[in-house]
């Protein structure tokens, strides 16, 4: 994988604006962190592809988890190089892939020309086929104790640098089995909060193989979606899954935790990876 031709952009990926708080009766003009969001064109050899809304921070990350989560490119070493240009508008992600890949797989003749919200997770899909992919299955994967579940949750606040600032961004986090967590990405959407995490996971070299996911968001069919395509084979939320979520994950062996709280979580799929204290509920 390329290494970045320069530096991250935005990397704070939040803006301080003046506000008025009204509370207890009383009222208070400060200076408050909001979180950005900007159009961020994904271009590839040349060929306009879709407009995502996203935090501005960590685009080489998610120029290569998007690129491998969508379906676009089948390993990082597809991706050859990405170029962070700022436009006026916003910014523009000028990616290099093979020829037989942007052709193959990028859907440029397909016209996938389609604006995607930083809550879109299909955007730039025509049919069904395009709205509902099937991952192939995950591996074995690692077993994971629950108090391992329970230590990275409760360190989890602490890792989202961008949400504890303003109280309005998703993370996506990569735990090893000892609970510890290795690598935590934020957007102000979910599926590009994974996206980048993904694609940090794959510069670093990480083996999806050799620990879980945790998400601050709804487990979406999306998310399962594009962890399993990531080869991820436990995933956990904080809210609830939907029924085809639930059903992506049983086909494709994917261990799907949601309502993942301190003291409680609620196991949909493959529940042999999670393994619980004798006596204790499973």
């Amino acid at each position: 994988m390329p290494r970045p031709t320069r530096p991250e952009a935005g990397a704070a990926g939040f803006v301080r604006r003046p506000v008025q708080r009204f509370r207890d009766g009383r009222d208070t003009r400060l200076d408050d962190a909001v979180a950005e969001e900007v159009p961020v064109a994904m271009v590839y050899n040349d060929a306009p592809f879709a407009v995502m809304m996203l935090t501005p921070a960590d685009f080489e990350d998610f120029a290569l988890g998007f690129s491998l989560s969508e379906g676009l490119i089948e390993r990082a070493s597809d991706l050859q190089q990405i170029d962070v240009h700022e436009r006026l508008e916003g910014y523009e992600l000028a990616m290099r892939v093979h020829e037989d890949v942007v052709q193959a797989r990028t859907g440029v003749d397909r016209e996938r020309l389609l604006p995607g919200r930083s809550g879109c997770g299909l955007c730039g899909a025509r049919t069904l086929e395009d709205a509902v992919r099937h991952p192939k299955p995950v591996g074995e994967g690692p077993r994971i104790d629950a108090a391992v579940l329970e230590t990275a949750l409760a360190a989890l606040r602490e890792a989202q640098p961008i949400n504890r600032a303003t109280g309005s961004v998703h993370a996506a986090a990569w735990v090893d089995p000892q609970g510890k967590i290795q690598l935590v990405r934020e957007d102000v959407g979910r599926h590009n909060a994974l996206d980048k995490l993904i694609g940090a996971m794959l510069r670093a070299g990480t083996d999806p193989q050799a620990g879980f996911l945790i998400v601050t968001s709804r487990a979406s069919y999306e998310m399962v979606t594009k962890a399993a395509s990531a080869g991820i084979t436990v995933m956990a939320a904080i809210s609830a899954p939907t029924a085809l979520a639930i059903h992506l994950a049983q086909s494709t062996g994917l261990t799907l935790i949601g309502f993942a709280r301190p003291g409680s979580h609620v196991v949909y799929a493959h529940p042999q990876r999670l393994l619980h204290a004798a006596g204790a509920p499973a």
